[in-house]
């Protein structure tokens, strides 16, 4: 008898692991190297949350019950949202592709869908958002990306007792997950049919049925069915990639990793204990103010220095950035944001060439700046404005023909014998990044 539960434990594994067996095809391979050469994104958190401006987590920190949340929804009415401005000021600012929310923890859906009640086209705006936009990054070249939130403070069927968050929303019931399951198939299936080409989905939430982060087990209490999920993206749209804030290692069936607050392999943020994969392409989000949704409290904005410097990092070590905005609840984008994607995008027109298309330097960051390069090229990005000579050992090139600025073209000093490279050059300190330029032979 135990060597037939034997036999049996074995050929349900075999079967779970065939069941989670990923081939991307060629078009999502193709997107995947698309996605890594782009470098830099727009990430836009937005809804029925912005309204009371305190962040898109206010139902939850509030403790709102359903009933009174709902009601957001009748107040929302974003007469200033404008989709070509919002798409132009995202290509302005050297962005290649942007991630709208669709629907967040607060389960509000930002599309006319016929599976949920609490969505635009019941508000006194009544416009399908993800229509708007779609069309408008098509028209503009630009890449859709879709979030969407796994987890749903509203609804009863979502396995809400055994969840981190969303306690305080009156739900009395049981979670019925084949329900819930089948209610994400049949939004993810909109999505995916009624919006023509999406680069990728981005999942969140998954923590919502974990232990935190850092803890030595962080076992989900339910099984998501990702392999069920997954599968209905891919088949949908072969070429769209699946990625999973889930703050753990990449899932069968993902094609990119993200960080959350984090550049691949550090943990400021608490979240990212994971390490970074070295077959998905990267990719880390972060903020302009302190906050995702709009927040009247929140004052502070990094400066374009800050990041410029984020965006050098990201690229240094392989990834992208994802740079959020949270527009105002009438649909206006606040003029820090504005201007601070502005800035990004003139820094961007002189010093694309050492961002985009690029690789993970051939060291990690350090404390005078980075390097990017790619076949022909290394950039060596110096951030720190006191810099100005540098030494570096155990250089990954036979030759380098020539060094010079890459912003004017301006030749650089230097010597190159047995893989050491010695720089010294005369640096404006006014700019937030010199960027020097090696051709490689």
């Amino acid at each position: 008898m135990k060597k037939l539960s034997l036999i049996c434990l074995v050929l349900l594994i075999a079967l779970q692991l065939k069941a989670q067996d990923y081939t991307p095809t060629a078009s999502n391979l193709k997107q995947r190297a698309w996605f890594n050469d782009a470098r830099f994104g727009l990430f836009i958190h937005w809804g029925p949350f912005s309204i009371p401006g305190s962040g898109e987590w206010v139902m939850n920190e509030r403790k709102l019950n359903v009933h009174n949340y709902t009601n957001l929804k009748d107040f929302f009415n974003p007469v200033e949202f404008n989709a070509e401005q919002w798409v132009s000021m995202a290509k302005n600012a050297g962005m290649k592709y942007i991630t709208l929310i669709t629907r967040h923890h607060d389960g509000f859906s930002m599309w006319d869908t016929k599976y949920s009640d609490f969505n635009i086209m019941n508000t006194p705006y009544k416009k399908d958002i993800v229509k708007l936009m779609a069309d408008e990054c098509h028209k503009q070249g630009i890449k859709l990306y879709l979030y969407y939130s796994l987890l749903d403070w509203r609804r009863e069927d979502y396995p809400h007792e055994t969840g981190r968050t969303g306690q305080n929303s009156g739900r009395t019931g049981k979670g019925d997950y084949a329900s819930y399951l089948q209610f994400m198939k049949n939004q993810l299936t909109e999505l995916l049919t009624n919006y023509g080409e999406i680069g990728g989905i981005w999942f969140d939430g998954h923590w919502d049925q974990t232990e935190p982060e850092g803890s030595k087990d962080r076992t989900s209490r339910i099984d998501w069915k990702y392999n069920e999920i997954y599968g209905l993206i891919h088949k949908l749209q072969p070429q769209c990639m699946i990625g999973n804030n889930h703050h753990l290692s990449p899932f069968a069936g993902e094609d990119f990793q993200m960080f959350e607050r984090d550049l691949p392999g550090e943990n400021k943020s608490g979240l990212s204990f994971q390490k970074a994969s070295d077959k998905l392409p990267l990719e880390t989000c972060e903020t302009i103010s302190n906050s995702w949704g709009y927040n009247l409290s929140d004052t502070y904005y990094k400066s374009n220095k800050e990041l410029v410097h984020m965006l050098v990092k990201a690229a240094s070590l392989g990834s992208n950035l994802l740079l959020n905005i949270g527009p105002m609840p009438s649909g206006k984008i606040q003029p820090e944001f504005q201007d601070r994607l502005a800035g990004l995008g003139n820094w961007l027109k002189i010093y694309g060439e050492s961002i985009y298309g690029t690789k993970a330097g051939f060291i990690k960051p350090q404390t005078w700046g980075s390097i990017t390069q790619n076949d022909n090229k290394i950039f060596i990005h110096i951030l720190d404005e006191k810099t100005t000579s540098l030494d570096l050992e155990n250089v990954p090139v036979k030759k380098i023909k020539k060094a010079y600025l890459l912003k004017d073209k301006s030749p650089v000093n230097y010597t190159f014998k047995k893989a050491k490279l010695s720089i010294t050059t005369t640096l404006n300190t006014t700019e937030p990044d010199q960027v020097i330029v090696l051709e490689i032979g």
